[in-house]
């Protein structure tokens, strides 16, 4: 029996392949977070980057049936993606609610809140001392959806992607590309661009690597196109030419979502899929969960439980119901004695000049009683002197 053909070295070259069995054999995680007002194509564009319906259309005919419970709610959808043999647990984060109503003050608190959460709990979990399996939904990327206005950020998206920033990766996109000019699209990215700049907004960044050509032209290339204009559609339509393809079909033509001219929907998922996601996940572990784990070790005591601040919008907003109405009741608890104390005083007033009346009265009286017993007096003085001369 042979031995086996020896190769040169001692085999150091080998450890890539052992980890790609590792990793294979195991498989991974990747957890993103979709942030936007409604109706700007989320679910679309999430169950068009996985080809797979992930999430059910949402039902905007019924988008005003909540107003009065004005909170941002937060939708986990998790699935187990598989392609060549390779499993991949993918969940998404849905914000339902935010910015879509007339006061957003405080809408982002539940989505930044969450994001805290989610580093708050592996980082109790690490201090255990029985570190099994650990659940981890910590937010590897968040893709940050932008109306066309053709204008420029809102202050509430500068707001939001602020925090954002500064804990997770953040992708900003320039929601349905195809009802904007590419003229004006291209002026409506410059302007968010200078915004970003302005404001100090911290978005992910592909990584240049120095030594690989390709992979650092591809990066310049991703780099120069964000923010990312979409095009989302799980529909197939035909071409002019015979081709059949995802898109959006109008009376000019079609809409590819793949076709680089048309938006940047390939450079997007090349970004969160075949070029960069180990990134994003390495990204997310060594900066933004070092950065918050940091600065919670620096104020809290090993094993201390976070305070939590009582920031709920939804409570906040009862609250102020509540002191409205209080404000209410107390106003007309005060016109109502108002009331009470102008009947008082009417009715004191009146008895006041009842009691005047009666002392007139009662001096007119005593006036009329003098009179009498003074009249009655001289009548008899005068009989008296009368007999006594008889």
């Amino acid at each position: 029996m042979s031995a086996p053909a020896q190769t040169p070295g001692i085999g150091i070259a080998n450890l890539p392949n052992q980890r790609h069995k590792i990793v294979a054999k195991r498989g991974g995680h990747f957890t993103m977070m979709v942030v936007g007002e409604s109706g700007l194509g989320k679910t679309t564009l999430i169950n068009t980057l996985f080809s797979t319906e992930l999430a059910a259309g949402k039902d905007y005919k019924r988008r005003f049936t909540k107003q009065m419970d004005k909170t941002t709610e937060i939708d986990i959808i998790k699935a187990e993606l598989e392609e060549k043999q390779f499993k991949v647990k993918l969940t998404v984060i849905d914000t339902p609610g935010f910015g879509d109503y007339v006061n957003n003050r405080d809408s982002w608190m539940p989505i930044i809140d969450f994001i805290d959460d989610q580093h708050e709990s592996y980082m109790r979990q690490e201090q255990q001392p029985q570190r099994g399996e650990k659940v981890d939904m910590r937010v590897h990327a968040c893709l940050y959806f932008i109306r066309p206005t053709g204008h420029t950020l809102k202050p509430l998206d500068i707001e939001i992607m602020k925090r954002l920033g500064s804990r997770v990766n953040l992708i900003p996109i320039v929601a349905k590309a195809d009802t904007i000019t590419p003229t004006d699209l291209a002026q409506f990215k410059a302007r968010i661009n200078d915004v970003i700049r302005a404001q100090g907004i911290r978005v992910y960044s592909p990584p240049v690597e120095v030594d690989d050509d390709s992979a650092a032209e591809h990066a310049r290339v991703l780099i120069s196109a964000m923010p990312f204009s979409i095009i989302g559609s799980t529909q197939d339509v035909h071409t002019a030419d015979g081709r059949t393809v995802k898109g959006r079909e109008y009376l000019w033509g079609v809409a590819e979502v793949e076709n680089e001219e048309h938006c940047d929907f390939k450079k997007l998922r090349s970004l969160l899929i075949r070029t960069h996601m180990l990134d994003l996940i390495a990204t997310s572990e060594e900066s933004h969960y070092e950065n918050y784990r940091q600065s919670q070790m620096e104020t809290r005591k090993f094993g201390e439980p976070k305070v939590k601040k009582v920031e709920n919008p939804k409570f906040k907003e009862e609250e102020e119901a509540l002191r409205k109405r209080f404000t209410e009741q107390v106003k007309m608890e005060e016109a109502r004695f108002r009331q009470w104390e102008q009947h008082l005083i009417a009715e004191r007033d009146r008895l006041n000049k009842d009691l005047e009346q009666a002392h007139s009265s009662i001096k007119a009286l005593e006036v009329e009683l003098d009179g009498l017993g003074a009249s009655q007096g001289y009548g008899s003085v005068a009989r008296g002197t009368a007999g006594s001369r008889r």
